[in-house]
Order: C-alpha cells, then sequence, then structure tokens
C-alpha cells in the first residue's frame, strides 16, 4: 500500500435525508456496506440532519473537504461533490437535468447545469447506474462513466414477506414529478377503479421538481415509512412505472424481488433494469400503459417468476464490491 493509503471519506448527505428514492437508497447503502468491506477503509462524514437538503450545497462544497485528506479518494454518491477536493469519485444517476430543464425547478435546473458538467469533468472517476446512464453522460456531458448497477436488499425485499392486507390494489413508487409521468396513469386508475381496485402511489413532491398537477382516480400515500415499503410491494396485484426518463429504475427490481408482476415504460434505462421480465409499455400512450396493467392482472404467474429469477440478480451487497473495486484499482488509492 502507498503511503497516501487510508480511509475513503464517504458523502453520507443524502443518506441523512427522510425520503428515500433512488439517490437517497444508493447513499445510504454504500454508506452502510462499504466501511463492512475493509476494516478501517471507509470513513462516513455527514453533515447535521438540517443541511441534508438545499441548506447543505455550502457544507458540502466548503466543510467536506476539509474533512477528507486530499491524498484519498472522497467518495459523493448522490449526484453532486465539491470542486475543491482533487480526489472525488462521484456517482452521477443520470443526465435528466440537462436533458429536459424543465422537469425540475428553475433554481435547480440552473444549479444543475453550472455543476453537473463540472463536478463530472473535475471528477478522478465517475460512476453511473446504468449503461444508458453512462450514454446520457458521454452525450451532453462528454465524459466516460464506470457503470455499477444498483441493488435490492434481499434480507427486506422477498416474496415471503408480509403483505400489506389492505383492498386490491395496483401500486406504483414515484415523486410528484413531470418526469414520472403519472398523469398518464388516469385511464389506468379509471380501468382499475371499474373492476373495484385501487390505483396507490408512493412518493411525494421534492423541491427540486417541477409541479405535477394531480392525476384522477390516484391514491396519493405521499412519502410512507422505508420498513413498509416492502408489505406494499408484496401486496400489489401489479406494479406500474411509466416514467419518461430513469437512469435505472430500482423501484422495478424491488417489486419483481417480492413476486410482484411488473409493467414499465419501454423508455430509456428501464427495459435493460426490466430484462424481459416486466410488460413493457409506450409511456406516451394511456391506454398501453393501462391494457399493459389488465395483461399483467390476467396472467400474473410467468410475471411473478421471471421477475423473482431477474431480481435475484442484483444486491446491494454487489454493488458495493463494484464499487469498492473501481476505488482500489488505482495502486495510489489502494
Amino acid at each position: 500500500m502507498s503511503r497516501s493509503a487510508g480511509p475513503v471519506a464517504i458523502d453520507a448527505r443524502a443518506a441523512a435525508r427522510p425520503e428515500l428514492g433512488g439517490v437517497e437508497r444508493w447513499a445510504r447503502e454504500l454508506t452502510a456496506r462499504l466501511p463492512a468491506l475493509r476494516q478501517d477503509g471507509y470513513v462516513v462524514r455527514a453533515p447535521p440532519a438540517l443541511l441534508s437538503h438545499r441548506l447543505g450545497h455550502a457544507w458540502e462544497q466548503f466543510v467536506l473537504p476539509g474533512l477528507a485528506p486530499v491524498s484519498r479518494w472522497l467518495l459523493c454518491p448522490a449526484n453532486l461533490a465539491p470542486l475543491a477536493h482533487p480526489r472525488v469519485a462521484v456517482v452521477l444517476h443520470d443526465a435528466a437535468p440537462l436533458r429536459c430543464p424543465a422537469w425540475y425547478s428553475p433554481t435547480y435546473a440552473r444549479l444543475q447545469a453550472a455543476m453537473l458538467p463540472r463536478i463530472a469533468r473535475r471528477a478522478r472517476l465517475v460512476i453511473t447506474v446504468s449503461a444508458f446512464a453512462a450514454a446520457e453522460l458521454r452525450e451532453l456531458v462528454g465524459v466516460e462513466a464506470e457503470v455499477v448497477p444498483g441493488g435490492v436488499d434481499h434480507e427486506r425485499f422477498h416474496p415471503e414477506v408480509p403483505r400489506d392486507d389492505r383492498p386490491p390494489y395496483v401500486l406504483t413508487v414515484a415523486s410528484r414529478s413531470a418526469r414520472k409521468n403519472l398523469s398518464a396513469l388516469e385511464e389506468t386508475a379509471r380501468r382499475l377503479a371499474e373492476r373495484g381496485i385501487e390505483l396507490l402511489a408512493v412518493g411525494g413532491d421534492r423541491p427540486q421538481f417541477a409541479g405535477a398537477a394531480a392525476v384522477p382516480g390516484l391514491r396519493e400515500l405521499g412519502h410512507v415509512p422505508d420498513d413498509a415499503l416492502p408489505g406494499l410491494y408484496a401486496g400489489a396485484l401489479a406494479f406500474v412505472l411509466p416514467s419518461l426518463y430513469e437512469g435505472f429504475g430500482l423501484p422495478v427490481l424491488e417489486a419483481m424481488a417480492c413476486g410482484t408482476p411488473v409493467v414499465a415504460a419501454d423508455a430509456t434505462a428501464l427495459p435493460d433494469t426490466c430484462g424481459g421480465a416486466a410488460v413493457l409499455v409506450d409511456p406516451h400512450d394511456p391506454r398501453a400503459i393501462a391494457a399493459g396493467v389488465e395483461t399483467a392482472l390476467a396472467d400474473p404467474d410467468p410475471l411473478r417468476t421471471r421477475g423473482i429469477t431477474h431480481a435475484r440478480a442484483f444486491s446491494w451487497d454487489g454493488t458495493a464490491r463494484a464499487v469498492d473495486a473501481l476505488l482500489h484499482r488505482d495502486p495510489t488509492a489502494s
């Protein structure tokens, strides 16, 4: 090991947030699992909870670099990273704010347009979550990224998990953002209601997203405790994700792991993430989405079987090992 060897600092700002989207899931899982891989190999740096959101940008840019020796890696798993640190490894989950700024608040879109390219180009290592996201970063930012897919916690998400026992429902897990395309589910909600089935949505508003209108027939549960998610997936007759843009799409794998048939948009990263184990639909066609859900309800068993098998190939332990290997392949960092 070189004299500069020492613990990798992990930016845990996103891990401290109470909400749990894909970025937060990555941050929490890596913060928990990477230190378990190497004794004294990682140190977690987290701000006070008050600084986990927008107020934490200054902490991340100006305080965090001082908490991570410049001779060692600083791993930032949630899109943003300090520009001042010379050995940043950053996980960029997608380039959606650059591809379609209108999906975000003007302030957030301007921040991302200014920061994301600079962060990507200054980073010593860029990691992303899918081949689709890597192609987006190559086209829009001009950087090459290593691909490490996200995972599933199979101790929590599995077919035997106790099911939510509410009346029959179909589930979606998505924030209220235009890119999640929940407005396209109105036809689905109407058809399900005719059959006595409710359409439920888990996920709430985020300050960075442009406002999205309420969807008739869609019952919004907002943010739910993380412990409630496996039961909600497992209790659903089907899961649907009609997103216009996903860098990866963790919820489809979590649903599959719980044995729930999945219907997903045939767009961006979702076909690869679903791996032939879902009904794929045109996200721009509400009738096609509704028909896809009806197909899943009519013949769920093959989708359940394929989904469970496919989801087993993804684990957070595997994700952590892959990230660890990238950080330690350079002799100056090992």
